[in-house]
């Protein structure tokens, strides 16, 4: 089916203001170093001989975009911080290689992947190095959009149940989002979700997704902000451009805000209007676009609100072959783990939940490749509490933390293996009220006050963390991570 806007050049977006430029695919050409949105960016006549990467330290303030990048690192007390962009979070496994080489190398020898299915390496003796390596494996194809390609995706899709494959949406929104100049204004925190029907990305659970395709049937979507549903339906044909132009719009509109759901009043509204109001029919606003494919209850769990919890282990696609999905232990791997991975099968596709789908596998591989990942340490079991739990780097290499929280989550889980039971019941620890790396789905919030934990707002002693999460699961709805009362007062932003 033809795309518009994917085979065809996507349509140009000028907004006055905006400082941008095109660059040549095929040769980075861009002007390294130079912060997307910056009026001193400039091309250049053609690829340098031996590539010098300036790279831009983020300093985090409200008018400052201090979202980190592979160019624009940040500086973290455990070294500077580099987050490389995986749009629909695949890659291929010598990307992965690459990935494994550039931490043992050049960061502290692990990949810690995000919440919003990119990968970050901490502690970077040398970013100009990390650059030339990344840009060479091609997981940096622009320097003026490496920020802004931001998409997320459903994991499963093309290979387990859902509506629609949204693989090629997911390539073909990551070219148009670098193809427009002006979009290299959009924040780094600024989010495009694509959902294949299954629900898992964006909805009323996560308003961070700030403009999402769900699909709604084979061909049409709905269109949501910020998680929730404008009642605009548009065709599978449309979906790239629309996305693009509703990124555009907020460019335009933002002011201040770094997301949508940031928008109030007249800068809301005009943002509305360029949603394709007019252009496409409207829907019921409702919760029943959500799709649920037989299938694809073996991949997800999911509750009456669509927030998904994942199982680890072995599925199997609809093709006969085997995914298998793996967890990581706070969403870090070491680079001999990330060897491994790439081992197993030929691409890897990061979740949202801090996971990785290996797909395609034979059938007769998959038991020896479950029993690889267990003895390198990666999660199969999804009854480990490690499954559940996450937590962000703590005072280890954050000096707005306020303990060792995952220390202190380490213990929490040794407790909760002792006492056995259901599933471990999802929480994230945080060090301080940013909550950086909340999970896209409701969790246990947990965080450090100084004196103890505030969990679900109600102080804890750390030595009795693993008591009241066991009383969490054991309470009906909380098993799967139900929304704290003062969530929607308090949330995190990365």
């Amino acid at each position: 089916m033809l795309l518009s806007g994917v085979l065809a050049p996507v349509r140009g977006i000028a907004l006055a203001g905006v400082s941008g430029f095109r660059y040549d695919r095929s040769q980075l050409r861009d002007s390294p170093g130079i912060a997307p949105g910056s009026s001193g960016a400039n091309a250049v006549g053609g690829p340098p001989s031996n590539l010098q990467w300036g790279i831009v330290p983020s300093h985090r303030t409200r008018a400052t975009d201090a979202c980190p990048g592979a160019l624009t690192t940040h500086a973290a007390d455990d070294g500077a911080l580099a987050r490389v962009r995986l749009p629909g979070g695949r890659v291929s496994e010598s990307q992965l290689a690459v990935l494994a080489s550039c931490a043992e190398a050049l960061g502290d020898g692990a990949l810690h992947v995000t919440s919003r299915a990119n990968v970050q390496l901490r502690g970077v003796s040398d970013a100009g190095a990390l650059a030339e390596r990344l840009a060479a494996a091609g997981l940096l194809p622009s320097a003026t959009h490496e920020r802004v390609r931001n998409v997320v995706a459903s994991p499963a899709s093309g290979l387990v149940g859902g509506l629609v494959d949204v693989r090629p949406l997911v390539a073909a929104l990551d070219t148009a989002i670098s193809a427009q100049s002006a979009l290299a204004a959009l924040p780094g925190r600024f989010w495009f979700g694509l959902d294949d029907g299954r629900g898992d990305v964006g909805g009323p659970f996560d308003d961070r997704v700030d403009v999402c395709w769900r699909a709604v049937s084979g061909d049409t979507g709905a269109l949501l902000l910020a998680g929730e549903d404008t009642g605009v339906r548009v065709p599978l044909a449309e979906a790239v451009d629309v996305l693009v132009d509703v990124a555009a719009a907020f460019v335009r509109c933002r002011g201040d805000a770094w997301q949508v759901r940031e928008l109030t009043g007249a800068r809301r509204a005009e943002l509305l209007a360029a949603c394709g109001e007019g252009r496409f029919a409207r829907g019921e606003r409702s919760e029943s676009v959500i799709h649920r494919g037989e299938r694809s209850e073996s991949v997800f769990h999911r509750t009456e609100r669509s927030e998904s919890v994942f199982h680890l282990g072995a599925v199997t696609q609809d093709d006969g072959r085997i995914a298998v999905h793996t967890g990581l232990r706070f969403g870090t791997a070491t680079a001999a783990q990330v060897r491994l991975l790439a081992e197993i099968a030929g691409e890897a596709i990061i979740t949202p939940w801090r996971s990785v789908l290996l797909p395609d596998v034979d059938p007769d591989d998959a038991a020896d490749a479950i029993r690889r990942l267990d003895d390198a340490g990666l999660l199969v079991e999804p009854h480990d509490p490690a499954a559940s739990i996450t937590a962000c780097i703590g005072s280890h290499g954050c000096g707005k933390a306020l303990a060792d929280v995952r220390a202190d989550a380490t213990n929490a889980m040794s407790e909760l293996t002792t006492i056995g039971g259901a599933p471990g019941v999802a929480a994230h620890f945080a060090g301080c009220t940013r909550r950086c790396g909340r999970p896209p789905t409701p969790a246990v919030d947990v965080l450090a006050d100084g004196d103890g934990y505030l969990v679900d707002g109600d102080r804890v002693p750390a030595g009795e963390l693993a008591d009241v999460l066991a009383q969490k699961r054991a309470t009906s709805g909380t098993e799967r991570g139900a929304r704290p009362p003062a969530w929607e007062a308090r949330k995190g932003r990365r």
